[in-house]
């Protein structure tokens, strides 16, 4: 069959008077071809349908369905392969799914109480170019369920610690915390599953204990569990905020998804309240933030390279150089590095996510060549020493 829009060509050109052969050249068509569709402009497509081995053996299978009709397709093939069926499961189990769909089950709509609820839910939206290094690009996305109100933070990684951070910001927005989390089983959050038997990520709760939430995890397969933050959020995010934009960099980009979230997604009426989700919040409901919240930053031990430098995702950053040889942690959220040794900052750096970068403090370079300077001097007093009085006075008169 060839397109609708060259078989309206066909007739136009021979409604011009063009002949078959012409049509047939300009078009780069069969002259058959053409005469055909001249004749019949929508000719009838015959379809040929092949035999299949499951043929003879329809009947039983119906029959077998009547009597259990959530049979295994393991069983039915026993059963049939046992009668002369030489085929495989899998174009038994294509054909099952075509005679006994699986019913779609109905869900009850519910409505959370104010402060009751948050729902979470990460999105992926491709990468981001800083500076000629491609990363990663996630959004975290929460939303209160009773308001819909809603706030988001771009990240380029869903490690634990970044989920954490994430969360913190969220919960720092609305101004308080829910009675419970729903979230998908993420290994962040929850490490294994089988049915209603959940084994959560230690790292998790013990982040969450502290702000007394509880942790909910949805039933595998069930997304409407958690379907305002599927449909009110990302989904949203990803077909209202991030259509025609470019980002300079992580920041810019978090920086127009406030903007957008203030002035668009928490303004806007939604279709399901019918009010304004910055109407309908009320933050009095939500259980207020502990006095002294958890440190959420990136972690990591590093040796302090000769070059009085430590390597951080991908970077290095000075340190003092006093420090070369030394054990220190460097402890990183978005914006910042802050590097510490015996529990004392010794460098804060602002972080990049370029790579293979070198990142400088000026007066770390600055004692390091003071360093060097008395180093050299020092050396230089030595040799003078060993070479005796003599050479000293050879030196000095020297011009």
């Amino acid at each position: 069959m060839i397109d609708r829009r060259v078989v309206f060509e066909i007739h136009r050109m021979a409604d011009e008077g063009a002949s078959c052969r012409k049509i047939a050249r300009t078009l780069r068509l069969d002259r058959t071809t053409v005469g055909k569709y001249l004749v019949d402009p929508e000719p009838v497509r015959i379809v040929v349908t092949k035999p299949s081995k499951l043929d003879p053996f329809k009947d039983l299978i119906q029959e077998l369905l009547e009597k259990d009709r959530d049979v295994f397709a393991t069983v039915i093939h026993q059963r049939i392969k046992a009668l002369g069926f030489d085929g495989g499961l899998t174009i038994l189990k294509d054909y099952l799914r075509t005679i006994r769909p699986k019913p779609k089950e109905p869900f009850i709509r519910f409505e959370s109480r104010p402060g009751e609820q948050f729902q979470l839910n990460w999105g992926h939206f491709g990468s981001l170019v800083d500076g000629g290094t491609s990363r990663k690009l996630y959004v975290l996305a929460v939303i209160e369920c009773h308001s819909r109100l809603l706030t988001l933070e771009f990240t380029h990684s869903q490690r634990q610690e970044t989920l954490h951070r994430a969360l913190m910001g969220a919960f720092q927005f609305f101004g308080g915390c829910p009675k419970e989390l729903v979230h998908d089983n993420m290994l962040t959050a929850v490490i294994e599953r089988d049915g209603p038997l959940v084994r959560f990520n230690e790292a998790f709760l013990d982040y969450l204990r502290p702000f007394h939430v509880l942790p909910i995890p949805c039933n595998v397969g069930q997304p409407h569990e958690k379907g305002k933050i599927e449909k009110g959020a990302i989904h949203y995010i990803r077909h209202n905020f991030w259509p025609l934009r470019s980002f300079r960099d992580l920041d810019d980009v978090q920086a127009q998804a406030r903007e957008w979230r203030d002035e668009v997604a928490n303004l806007r009426v939604h279709a399901t309240t019918g009010e304004r989700p910055i109407d309908r919040f009320k933050p009095e409901s939500l259980t207020p933030l502990p006095d002294l919240l958890p440190d959420c930053r990136d972690t990591a031990s590093a040796k302090v390279h000769p070059d009085f430098s430590i390597t951080f995702d991908g970077n290095t950053y000075t340190v003092p150089p006093w420090l070369v040889g030394k054990t220190v942690t460097a402890k990183a959220d978005h914006k910042t590095l802050t590097i510490y040794f015996k529990d004392k900052a010794v460098a804060t750096h602002r972080r990049s996510f370029e790579r293979d970068r070198r990142i400088e403090l000026p007066h770390h370079v600055e004692e390091a060549r003071r360093r060097r300077k008395v180093k050299w001097r020092s050396s230089q007093k030595e040799r003078d020493q060993a070479s005796g009085p003599e050479a000293r006075l050879r030196i000095s008169r020297s011009p």
